[in-house]
């Protein structure tokens, strides 16, 4: 019992850690810059983007994704993890780490990015069919509307019922396997949903800012109204 808890806290010490290296905060500090104190002041891929331009904003999110791929496809396997029956709730537990330690990293005064970028190197490895859907989901949205932070509460809200149309047949097969997995996808909702929780304001009062340059449909419309003058 002693061990199978050291691993488990050592899993997440670790995870939080890694989570904590902020794609953006680090590639910052290295062009001389602080993110959190240009544009909506958060230190995501969004920010960065709009305030950086796209090929900082490219490689803040490959760390971002990166981070997440590394904490539960190496971490779950801690020396003594394998055989214990604690060793498959250990990916869902560095991945849920990974992303607190993205939202308040150690290193930047616990002030960091939503956690998207990071979710989405989770579900990559976690459940890579459900994390294609998640992430063909969000890409429809942002090219369509152009609100990022819709298509990521949207995503995140969608994973867990991906999840379950994917492997809903699995879970009452093989409940203790697949369980970890769901309980993850439904509390990764609840922290996108917590994250954005200044989005979600902003879009009930009709404030929300939108990347006019990322949505598809904006070249059409316009030749559409041009038409119609």
């Amino acid at each position: 019992m002693i061990q199978t808890t050291g691993i488990l806290l050592a899993v997440l010490l670790a995870a939080y850690l890694l989570g904590s290296l902020s794609g953006s905060l680090l590639l910052g500090r290295w062009r001389g810059i602080d993110i959190r104190a240009s544009g909506s002041g958060n230190a995501g891929g969004t920010n960065a983007l709009r305030t950086q331009g796209w090929w900082f904003a490219l490689l803040v999110v490959l760390i971002d994704i990166g981070k997440g791929v590394l904490a539960v496809l190496l971490l779950p396997h801690w020396p003594g993890a394998a055989g214990s029956t604690l060793q498959v709730w250990l990916p869902a537990a560095a991945g849920m780490a990974a992303m607190a330690g993205h939202v308040w990293p150690l290193y930047f005064g616990f002030r960091g990015g939503k956690g998207m970028a990071t979710l989405a190197g989770i579900a990559a490895v976690m459940m890579p069919g459900p994390g294609v859907l998640v992430l063909l989901l969000w890409l429809l949205l942002v090219l369509t509307t152009g609100y990022v932070g819709l298509a990521s509460i949207a995503a995140g809200l969608a994973l867990p019922l991906l999840w379950l149309g994917w492997h809903g047949r699995e879970l009452f097969a093989q409940p203790a396997e697949h369980l970890p997995e769901l309980l993850f996808a439904a509390l990764a909702a609840v922290f996108v949903l917590w994250t954005h929780r200044s989005n979600i304001s902003r879009l009930r009062q009709g404030s929300e800012h939108r990347f006019q340059r990322l949505r598809l449909l904006r070249r059409g419309q316009a030749a559409s109204s041009r038409d119609q003058q």
